[in-house]
């Protein structure tokens, strides 16, 4: 009778503590998420509006999309969403070929040298961006006149992204990848470039996805990085740079930033949505195996 009672009071407590903690979760994703609904529903409300009571749901005279007609137009969304479209999708798939090829090396051939890049691609992951701004655009600025230029702001992604990159794919294909696939492959008279794309870099699909989506957030939401590289070039602003126009010296238009703002985050979100079982897959089997 005892042991039942004490089942029945374990059990109890159990599900007291599931349903605390989901409250507790629960709560914790209203305030992280309340900026974001703050910005959405002030992008449907006039600058007046939101001034006076930006925590309302409603603006008292109607809902309008003028700010999202003059984001548009301000924004040169087209322009705009083309250069980072660009700089987004060639940055995040060189990381990926090259982080991934790069990664395989270091597992499957346990050279010095290549214990040597990996200890330094680690330590590389370390040393903050603002650490080292000043002198790179005193490098690519001053010395060699790269500035302004699209395709360099692609080669630092390309140079900041990849240790991180390379540092989940050795862990994945170090647990996930048999050796004896890439033997039976050999023996089928596939060479090492055929062996890596027909055999090892199908099965880093979900490793894969979870990289996408953390490159693509990091380079298509990136401010910092791209004013410095860009500069003036309003010919080359990506989306985050095109969002500054909205900042007037005494001035500054609220409704027209949300909206900016929304019409920035939107593309990221739907990739997102069609990647989640991926990046789940990837964050677990990553966790698991590394």
């Amino acid at each position: 009778m005892s042991n039942t009672a004490g089942g029945m009071v374990g059990g109890t407590r159990k599900k007291v503590f599931s349903v605390l903690k989901t409250v507790f979760l629960f709560a914790l994703l209203l305030v992280y998420m309340v900026p974001f609904f703050l910005v959405i529903i002030n992008a449907f409300k006039s600058n007046g509006a939101i001034l006076k009571s930006p925590l309302s749901l409603v603006d008292p005279g109607g809902i309008t999309f003028d700010n999202f007609t003059k984001a548009f137009e301000r924004m040169n969304f087209l322009r705009s969403f083309a250069n980072s479209l660009l700089v987004t999708v060639v940055s995040v798939a060189l990381i990926i070929l090259i982080s991934s090829m790069t990664a395989w090396l270091f597992v499957r051939f346990n050279w010095k040298i290549n214990r040597i890049f990996f200890a330094a691609m680690i330590a590389a992951m370390i040393v903050p961006f603002q650490a080292i701004m000043i002198p790179l655009v005193s490098i690519y600025g001053g010395t060699l006149n790269m500035l302004g230029n699209p395709v360099t702001l692609i080669a630092m992604n390309i140079g900041f992204g990849v240790s991180m990159a390379v540092f989940i794919y050795h862990g994945f294909i170090r647990g996930g990848v048999p050796v004896s696939l890439e033997e039976a492959a050999t023996l089928d008279g596939c060479n090492r470039l055929q062996m890596f794309f027909k055999v090892v870099f199908p099965l880093l699909k979900s490793t894969t996805a979870t990289i996408v989506v953390l490159d693509v957030l990091w380079a298509w939401n990136d401010y910092l990085l791209p004013s410095l590289v860009i500069g003036n070039n309003k010919q080359a602003f990506t989306l985050p740079l095109s969002t500054y126009s909205f900042y007037g010296t005494y001035s500054v238009d609220y409704g027209a930033i949300m909206a900016a703002l929304c019409l920035t985050a939107l593309p990221v979100i739907v990739l997102y949505l069609f990647l989640q079982r991926q990046i789940i897959s990837g964050v677990v089997s990553g966790a698991v195996k590394a």
